[in-house]
């Protein structure tokens, strides 16, 4: 078997992974529970699926953690909470194509988290890639409105789209440095853990019922804990020890148009041609960020 081959299979998990990831804007709308709870039983029933595995051939990894890799999948865990009750909801109130594609300007705020608390150098590309991409974020949402005034509803879903994008980015961010000192399944139990408690005591903060939904749902529950969780994050955390974080960047952003696809055929939503045309320069912008940045760092490493 040589190098050629041994790419094979990490790039065909991690379309997988986007494939799996992009049903996940199709099942929160099929659902009727609040959003705060759907995102809670997808993040516990992952948990649940994760955990027998990091405790039964991982356990001693688990007591090798430091304090400081712990406390930082902890934050990573409460960042991907409010990622998922943001975006979750955010799709209560706005276009499916909207609300994907704004969460998924995520890279940018990665970079600018990175210039600012890690003290990467922002060049010039990045810099083009990231205004691009917010005016076709701005251009979105005012597409996705429509004849609404700008303080409608959809305007409110594409903020909490773009504050899933925010804390999605500090979660990568957290957990940057931690996978490549720990193992997967380890990494993403403590993550998931910490984000199934913060969901937990969120979902009692809004009053919300635990128990008390039928069986339709807890099977939706489970298809967003199986899809877009096993299939999807945990996939891509698996991708991450073995591509480029380009290449893992890059493939990731082809959730916006699956899940565009699907919401055309399952929910018969047609976006308009402002939304398309906006999101197409978000994605623009975020190729520009990415690309050109890993570009200029490989470059100035050899």
């Amino acid at each position: 078997m040589n190098a050629a081959d041994l790419e094979v299979t990490p790039l065909a998990a991690l379309g997988f992974a986007v494939f799996a990831a992009s049903t996940s804007a199709i099942l929160v709308r099929w659902s009727a529970a609040p959003s705060s709870v759907a995102a809670l039983y997808r993040v516990l029933f992952t948990t649940a699926i994760v955990a027998p595995i990091a405790l039964l051939w991982y356990r001693e990894e688990f007591a090798r953690l430091s304090r400081r890799d712990l406390g930082f999948a902890i934050v990573a865990g409460v960042a991907l909470a409010i990622h998922f009750a943001a975006w979750f909801e955010s799709l209560n109130h706005t276009s499916v194509a909207a609300s994907v594609t704004l969460v998924q300007t995520q890279p940018i705020f990665v970079a600018l988290g990175a210039a600012l608390v890690l003290g990467e150098h922002v060049n010039r590309e990045t810099v083009v890639g990231i205004v691009v991409a917010l005016i076709g974020a701005t251009a979105m949402s005012l597409g996705d409105a429509g004849e609404a005034p700008i303080s409608d509803a959809t305007m409110y879903g594409n903020a909490l789209a773009v504050l899933g994008a925010v804390t999605v980015a500090g979660y990568v961010l957290a957990g940057r440095s931690i996978r490549q000192r720990v193992s997967l399944f380890p990494y993403v139990t403590v993550v998931y853990a910490a984000c199934t408690l913060t969901l937990f005591v969120l979902v009692g903060a809004q009053g919300h019922a635990y128990l008390d939904y039928p069986p339709r749902e807890w099977l939706l529950f489970l298809g967003m804990a199986i899809g877009p969780g096993i299939f999807g994050h945990t996939i891509v955390n698996w991708a991450l020890k073995h591509l480029e974080s380009v290449v893992v960047s890059v493939t990731w952003l082809g959730e916006p148009v699956g899940s565009t696809l699907l919401a055309l055929v399952l929910l018969a939503e047609v976006p308009d041609a402002i939304t398309v045309a906006g999101g197409l320069v978000v994605l623009a912008g975020i190729y520009v960020t990415t690309i050109e940045r890993e570009r200029r760092r490989a470059s100035s490493g050899s």
